[in-house]
């Protein structure tokens, strides 16, 4: 992605309208379709946005893809590593992974991978301590700061 038109979305917001974005790209050969993942990583840091969340049809980042109970809570970016290292990420989760810790190395406060089948998730990550899926972070000798979830 070489550009995202933050005024556009600015004009939006400040008008209190929520931009449905597209991942979808122009260039001189014509139109483009972009990873969603990618795309979102990129307008959550061109806007700054202090949150990024994915909804996925997972409870989250999973130690065992088929034990839901498994939902790893909290990540930083080098547990994040560890788990592709150990092939836990991997598959389709790996390149949404990927786009999560772009989106921290370009200034993203917080990325939240939920289970968008859940309702209310949204709410449950945001406004509670313990959340619904998994939330990732930067470490701390990149960040200068940990996270806030136990």
């Amino acid at each position: 992605m070489t550009r995202v038109d933050a005024g556009l979305i600015a004009d939006f917001t400040d008008a209190n309208v929520v931009p449905v974005i597209p991942s979808l790209a122009v260039d001189e050969n014509g139109w483009l379709n972009v990873n969603a993942d990618t795309a979102a990583a990129a307008v959550a840091a061109h806007m700054k946005a202090e949150k990024l969340v994915f909804l996925t049809d997972t409870p989250g980042i999973l130690r065992d893809r088929h034990d839901p109970a498994s939902t790893v809570r909290h990540l930083d970016s080098v547990g994040c590593r560890q788990l592709v290292t150990e092939g836990v990420i991997d598959a389709g989760m790996l390149p949404k992974v990927e786009a999560c810790l772009d989106s921290l190395r370009a200034g993203v406060g917080k990325v939240h991978v939920i289970d968008g089948r859940l309702p209310h998730a949204l709410l449950l990550e945001i406004y509670t301590d313990r959340g619904v899926g998994t939330e990732i972070v930067l470490n701390s000798v990149e960040r200068g700061a940990g996270g806030d979830r136990v």
